[in-house]
């Protein structure tokens, strides 16, 4: 069970500051959770599942949500039509960090939550503020003698995966992260059998060859989506850009996509007739959140529900294997619909959204290279610009990538009335999803340490 200790220190940026000043407002937490803990072990005599597949779709708020489902909608039938996750919703999830300084979560809290079934602060992976290591899902899957996996479209090394191997206080020191994976280990190998993403700078550097170590523990190395269909090796590492993947209508045909990186996982980690943990992780529809990118949003979001499909599908002809799918917080404060006058009340321009056939990111990387914003921004879609778009546009400086496809990404909000109230987290509830074996035990609003509990007491069973 979770307890803020009263003389609890919490590191946050260099400083170590007395939990204490806690205590007042965290009795109602902590007794929730104490609820919550009692609940759980009530109910030991629940059909325990052989494998958890944990999906997390990273800044997926209940907006991100609603505008991927009107999306895919088809305009010729009376109905919306449902996404993959909606036959599965179980709850909502409680995001709220305990950091002295945020009351918003980023990533590696909340995953430290999910990946433990403990709070920390905004910036730890699994560890406390005197530096304890909370155990991990993928610890204890391991130690019950469980193939493990992770598929991101991040670094592996990002905060999310990175909670359920690492234990650090800065989310931040990725290449020691990266040692971490490699040397967190049992049985002399290291505890994450698959290893699906990007992040090829964080394991070979001037000094440490980490790519070297895991082929030498065993480990088939692959770098695009021929190696990996090909791979014949149980237990991989696949690294395929030098930091995050490109977004999924961006993404190059011999980069592999989230779906197949999932397939190529559920293949080896299957053949354990002890089961398996497998994280996947839809790292980027935060950040096109964070971008306030709806184009982004929706092409994450895309990948996401393939690869949830197959997870769900799965389950379902195993019959053995409890999938959840949540998200972390949500990132941008998205509104389908924006503020305005005339045309732009109570409508939101789906047709214009749908006209784009790649996202900012890739229009501001061509712009780059073609010394041409204007003219990269219509190969990528049928809108045309007004004079007063092509006028902002035009004062964008293509040297800055980042601010660059932030204006790119405002021009298409603005023109198709999407909203947004931040280019950060925000507290909103997040939707939970949770099919098969132990799905039961996730109904209702939860806090998010209760479904690192739950993850954590069904492996143990």
């Amino acid at each position: 069970m979770f307890k803020i200790l009263p003389r609890l220190t919490l590191f946050v940026g260099a400083a170590f500051i007395s939990s204490a000043l806690l205590s007042g407002c965290s009795s109602n937490v902590v007794a929730s959770f104490a609820s919550e803990q009692s609940d759980l072990n009530s109910n030991s005599d629940h059909q325990s599942p052989k494998n958890i597949i944990f999906l997390v779709g990273d800044g997926m708020g209940p907006a991100a949500v609603k505008a991927y489902r009107m999306f895919k909608d088809d305009p010729n039938t009376p109905w919306e039509e449902k996404m993959t996750f909606d036959d599965y919703l179980v709850g909502s999830v409680n995001t709220n960090a305990i950091d002295l300084k945020e009351n918003i979560t980023d990533s590696a809290a909340s995953a430290t939550a999910y990946a433990t079934g403990k709070k920390t602060f905004n910036g730890a992976l699994s560890i406390d503020g005197k530096g304890n290591h909370f155990f991990t899902v993928i610890e204890k899957a391991k130690q019950a003698n469980k193939s493990t996996g992770l598929v991101v479209t991040s670094e592996v090394v990002h905060a999310t995966p990175a909670a359920f191997v690492a234990h650090h206080p800065d989310r931040e020191q990725k290449k020691v992260i990266a040692k971490q994976y490699f040397e967190n280990q049992q049985n002399g190998k290291p505890i994450v059998d698959v290893i699906l993403g990007g992040g090829t700078k964080y394991f070979k550097t001037k000094k440490n060859d980490l790519i070297e170590k895991f082929k030498a523990k065993g480990y088939e190395y692959v770098t695009n989506k021929a190696e990996l269909l090909s791979a014949s090796g149980e237990e991989l590492l696949g690294l395929f850009a030098k930091k995050g993947l490109e977004k999924y209508w961006d993404r190059k045909a011999s980069t592999p996509s989230l779906m197949e990186m999932t397939q190529a996982a559920l293949n080896r980690l299957s053949k354990n007739e002890n089961g398996f943990f497998l994280l996947i992780e839809a790292s980027q529809i935060d950040w096109a959140a964070h971008e306030n990118d709806i184009v982004g949003v929706l092409s994450e979001m895309e990948e996401f529900e393939l690869a949830a499909q197959l997870a769900f599908d799965f389950a379902k002809k195993q019959g053995d294997t409890l999938v959840i799918a949540t998200a972390d917080h949500n990132t941008g404060g998205l509104s389908i619909g924006q503020y305005g006058s005339g045309e732009g009340n109570y409508f939101w321009d789906l047709e214009l959204i749908k006209s784009f056939r790649y996202t900012p990111a890739k229009i501001t990387t061509l712009a780059q290279q073609s010394d041409d914003l204007i003219a990269e921004f219509h190969r990528a879609t049928s809108m045309r610009l007004n004079q007063q778009e092509i006028n902002y546009l035009n004062t964008a400086d293509l040297s800055n990538w980042d601010l660059t496809r932030r204006m790119v990404a405002k021009v298409i909000s603005d023109r198709s009335f999407t909203g947004w109230t931040t280019y950060g987290h925000t507290a909103t509830d997040v939707f939970l999803y949770a099919y098969g074996p132990g799905a039961e035990l996730l109904r209702g609003h939860l806090d998010n340490t209760r479904i690192g509990q739950v993850m954590l007491d069904l492996i143990s069973r």
